[in-house]
């Protein structure tokens, strides 16, 4: 604390005057009071300043104890979250694997949904609708068996089928249905379709009759070739031939064989195609086998639908039995007719589809 200085009064003018020893002291204790106040201010202001410091330092020290705490609960806490970040990628690790397991086993459970849907879909069809089903498969199965077979038949049978069928069901909305097929085999029995089974099976018989046609230059065929009589002339060998003869038999027989043998010298007969009458009888069998050669291709264009090409055939076939085989020949005409039948059945018509019927079959699917 600093000391307040004396207040200085005036002097007395009715004291006396001071012993003249005395006088020169007064201003010596005058010059001193300032300088112990200024001391004294210095010594406050010096234990302010240090009592400051002391604070100071305290809360320095209080600071760096704080900082000190605070840093040690930092790490502290970033261990703990590393820990904890190690434990979070291992639980998103644990949770990937389970998401992917999950989906897998949610992608087949998908799976069996729709497997089971598509079992309850068909298990709670009702009869109209699997009896639908049915027409239609067996419809698209027979066109397929016609296309391979060239034959209206087996369309035919399926629409006769089906006809009953919806009959036999009764319900009004097949009512369409029924009048499409009725259409369709209408429209199937007036159309105009080669006969393939029967053409094929006539190509065969053809093919097996080659062998026995007779060729125009051969000998057995020859006009004056005639089987020798008998030696009683045109009388049956009966009771009337026993009693003749043995003699007379037996000379009428080698007078009938001499004399056919003299006939068989000289043979004069009409060839009107050259070919005919220099084809070796070596070689009539590499003829009968062309004539086979071609009518096996006409069969072979019949099954692939080559119409063009089974009628060059045919025509290729009738020109060889025209030209190389006998006209007089009853099999040989036989087969020239034959073969004149064949070229008028083949026909290039397609055959006709179930269009009407199938798409019936559809609007009545979808319930229209």
């Amino acid at each position: 604390m600093s000391s307040v200085p004396p207040i200085d009064t005036p002097p007395d003018e009715s004291r006396q005057p001071q012993p003249a020893a005395h006088a020169p002291a007064a201003p010596r204790a005058a010059r001193s009071r300032p300088g112990q106040a200024l001391t004294w201010a210095a010594l406050a202001v010096a234990g302010l300043a240090l009592v400051a410091s002391v604070s100071l330092w305290q809360k320095i020290g209080n600071l760096q104890e704080q900082l000190a705490r605070q840093s040690a609960d930092s790490s502290s806490q970033a261990i703990e979250a590393r820990a904890l970040a190690r434990q979070a990628q291992e639980l998103a690790r644990d949770a990937s694997a389970r998401v992917s397991l999950n989906e897998t086993r949610l992608s087949e459970v998908a799976l069996q949904r729709t497997q089971l849907e598509e079992l309850m879909q068909s298990l709670s069809r009702s009869r109209d609708e699997n009896l639908v089903v049915d027409i239609e498969s067996s419809l698209r199965l027979a066109q397929q068996q016609a296309q391979l077979t060239g034959s209206v038949e087996p369309m035919l049978a399926a629409l006769k089928t089906a006809d009953q069928r919806i009959a036999r069901a009764a319900q009004p909305r097949l009512a369409p249905l029924q009048r499409a097929i009725q259409h369709d085999s209408d429209r199937i029995k007036s159309a105009s379709v080669t006969d393939t089974p029967g053409l094929l099976a006539r190509l065969d018989e053809l093919a097996r009759q080659v062998d026995e046609l007779p060729v125009l230059n051969a000998v057995a065929n020859a006009p004056g070739r005639r089987p020798a009589p008998p030696a009683n002339g045109s009388a049956p060998a009966g009771a009337a031939a026993q009693a003749q003869d043995w003699w007379d038999n037996t000379a009428g027989k080698a007078l009938a064989l001499v004399r056919d043998e003299m006939r068989n010298l000289v043979r004069v007969s009409r060839i009107d195609q050259p070919e005919a009458a220099l084809l070796a009888p070596e070689q009539s069998f590499f003829l009968r086998e062309n004539l086979k050669l071609k009518l096996l291709n006409a069969r072979l264009g019949v099954l692939a639908r080559q119409t063009e090409s089974a009628r060059a055939d045919l025509a290729a076939a009738a020109t060889q039995i025209n030209k190389y085989f006998d006209p007089a020949s009853r099999r040989t005409q036989s087969a020239a007719t034959l073969l004149q039948q064949l070229q008028g059945q083949l026909k290039a018509v397609e055959l006709p589809r179930l269009d009407e019927t199938l798409t019936a079959l559809a609007t009545a699917a979808a319930g229209r």
